[in-house]
């Protein structure tokens, strides 16, 4: 049981798309269709509290615990604990989001929030930490929450993203890439991969030698939250037709 738990896993290498990887995606995947076939049930008040609510506590226990296996395993640091990924401050958002059920979150998180997670879910950087490890459900129970914590508002609150916020998003994510790269600089570390690709396959290593991979994803990145709002936009456009 010890060896589901240790930082240094010896587990083997996390395989991308490997069948333990496509069953974790369907189940985010179903339990997101679940949502939509089910969102008369959930937009009742109570329902939907309770949703919400459930899942800031799945969050934040995910979160918690995280730390706290660091901390047990003498893993902590800087480098390791410091919630500066783009997706750590998704889901401290995430949480955020659901207790307060707040619109303006919302639209921050409808593209940030989202388009990382989805990222995250379909090439995750998790080295050894292959299934059934800890670090494993972790980091898949805090992404799948993230895109589950967007939906339920979208679905529940019938909360919609707008232009102008997608632009807002856009704008502080690369105002928070750059305060998180003088961090890098500091204390040498490599936060939102600002510094190098990660050293498993990812998206990145189709864009380009540092540090043009940098504007290349921020191309993508444009282009993902366009891809997000175009199904509000498809549906507004067969609305006038």
């Amino acid at each position: 049981m010890e060896r589901f738990f240790q930082f240094h896993s010896k587990l083997g290498p996390f395989h991308l798309f490997s069948l333990d990887h496509l069953i974790t995606i369907g189940i985010i995947l179903i339990l997101s269709v679940l949502l939509f076939v089910f969102r008369k049930q959930i937009q009742d008040s109570g329902k939907k509290r309770l949703f919400r609510f459930s899942l800031a506590f799945l969050l934040l226990a995910s979160e918690i615990f995280f730390h706290m296996w660091l901390v047990y395993e003498n893993a902590w640091s800087l480098k390791t604990g410091l919630p500066l990924e783009l997706s750590d401050i998704t889901v401290i958002l995430g949480i955020i989001m659901l207790l307060t059920n707040s619109y303006r979150v919302f639209q921050f998180m409808y593209f940030a929030g989202l388009a990382s997670s989805i990222q995250a879910i379909l090439t995750p950087d998790l080295g050894h930490y292959s299934f059934p490890h800890f670090r494993y459900f972790e980091f898949f129970v805090s992404h799948g929450g993230v895109v589950l914590a967007c939906l339920i508002l979208l679905v529940a609150s019938k909360y919609r993203p707008t232009i102008p916020s997608m632009w807002v998003t856009v704008l502080i994510v690369n105002l928070y890439a750059a305060c998180v790269f003088f961090i890098n600089k500091s204390l040498k570390t490599n936060f939102m991969y600002l510094m190098k690709k990660p050293e498993n396959t990812s998206l990145l290593d189709y864009l380009g030698p540092w540090p043009w991979y940098l504007l290349s994803a921020e191309l993508v990145m444009i282009v993902s939250f366009y891809i997000l709002y175009s199904p509000f936009w498809l549906k507004r456009k067969m609305q006038r037709n």
